[in-house]
């Protein structure tokens, strides 16, 4: 299938690929299959592309490679949901914005996707340990790029 997107024009994906989010991601309800694309072999961080907005896509990330003890806990009726029948079968992402000088991601609505059937949702969860802005990473300034360059 196609998929037209304003960042990478228009790119051939298979059909499988397509990941559903069956109530969309908060803000976005209405839009609920996306794929995850990949910038190359070795990234940490993904678009999250919307198959039926092209100018929808979010980054995303794994969390683990920034906190290495996070994890989600999904409850039975998650994982009914999903039609996820074992744990191992979950990849977590969470969306990662930028705020000045600084990456952050969503760890309190993190997005669990069902690596065999690309079911997914977005959970929010109610520990308080995580936030929706905690810190990845800091990244250079484009004046700090050009100076170093």
């Amino acid at each position: 299938m196609e998929v037209r997107t304003t960042r990478f024009g228009t790119i051939e994906l298979a059909e499988d690929r397509v990941i559903s989010f069956a109530r969309g991601i908060l803000g976005f309800p209405e839009l609920t299959e996306y794929c995850l694309l990949q910038p190359g072999d070795d990234a940490c961080f993904f678009w999250l592309q919307s198959v039926e907005d092209p100018n929808l896509a979010f980054v995303v990330t794994d969390p683990t490679f920034f906190e290495k003890d996070y994890s989600v806990p999904i409850r039975q009726e998650q994982m009914e949901s999903l039609n996820m029948d074992r744990l191992e079968d979950a990849q977590v992402f969470v969306i990662v914005n930028k705020i000045d000088d600084q990456l952050t991601g969503n760890l309190q609505g993190p997005l669990v996707i069902n690596t065999v059937n690309k079911r997914a949702e977005q959970m929010v969860l109610a520990e308080k340990r995580w936030t929706t802005r905690h810190h990845l990473m800091r990244v250079a300034s484009n004046a700090q790029q050009t100076a170093s360059a």
